[in-house]
């Protein structure tokens, strides 16, 4: 399916969004909008959309695939002014990864879909979504992700054909971007209300959407790794993990192992 099928206008009119900016290729749609942030003020959220990242990234040193097809968009929004408490500031990955998990399980129904804390979706098994957030010093936020939607892995490089999956591989038919991408921000924008309202009602419904519950992850945090087997995520979004000294709750981290996750 051709770029032409984003439908900006349908994308303004949700209300959700402040305005909406689509390229044919960017380097990284957060650090294009980190460099927007930077240029000018301008109404927010703004949306970010490219149909090609050549430099997309994904937490720490990874980088995320943008085949052709896929979804890959930024949101620069501010958190404080959509009324959400700084103390949960960190959730905003898990809204995002339960707003994509929802969106992928009606359109892929019959498929497992759920979360890998903090940001991460899986529908059968496989990758389908990361989301990558990052804080400005002026207390804005981008919320980035990418999504497979039309892009069949099989033009993927070897070491995800193994790992990743996307919509048309898991439904054998191609998708309307534009409903996708709507269906995703009718979600987030759900979600973000929620965070704002009742934040212990976002974390257990990532806590329903755990796929890593009783696996045995390993989590580097600075210079710390835990490792213990997954019991869920808590209320205010803490990955919590039964490690020899108990239980732990951790709020940040980047899992070095998770036995969840094929070639990791």
């Amino acid at each position: 399916m051709p770029a032409s099928d984003l439908n900006l206008e349908s994308l303004l009119a949700t209300g959700f969004l402040a305005r909406v900016e689509h390229y044919p290729s960017l380097g990284s749609t957060n650090d294009y909008a980190r460099e927007t942030a930077a240029a000018s003020g301008g109404e927010l959220p703004l949306l970010i959309i490219a149909d090609e990242q050549t430099a997309g990234r994904g937490r720490g040193a990874n980088r995320w695939w943008t085949g052709t097809g896929s979804l890959a968009c930024s949101l620069l929004f501010d958190p404080a002014a959509a009324g959400i408490e700084r103390r949960y500031f960190s959730m905003i990955p898990l809204a995002a990864a339960v707003a994509i998990a929802e969106a992928a399980a009606s359109l892929a129904s019959g498929q497992a879909a759920g979360i890998h804390w903090p940001n991460d979706v899986f529908v059968a098994g496989r990758k389908l979504a990361g989301v990558l957030v990052e804080a400005l010093p002026d207390g804005r936020h981008i919320l980035g992700f990418g999504c497979n939607v039309n892009n069949s892995l099989e033009q993927a490089p070897d070491e995800l054909r193994a790992i990743a999956t996307s919509l048309i591989d898991l439904t054998a038919r191609t998708h309307y971007r534009t409903a996708v991408l709507l269906d995703v921000l009718e979600r987030l924008q759900q979600r973000l209300e929620q965070l704002a309202e009742r934040p212990e009602t976002l974390g257990r419904r990532a806590d329903e959407l755990c796929l890593q519950r009783g696996r045995a992850l390993t989590l580097q945090s600075g210079n710390r790794r835990a490792t213990g087997l997954c019991a869920g995520i808590a209320p205010d979004g803490a990955l919590l993990l039964e490690t020899p000294r108990g239980l732990e709750t951790h709020y940040s981290g980047v899992l070095v192992h998770d036995s969840t996750s094929p070639g990791k």
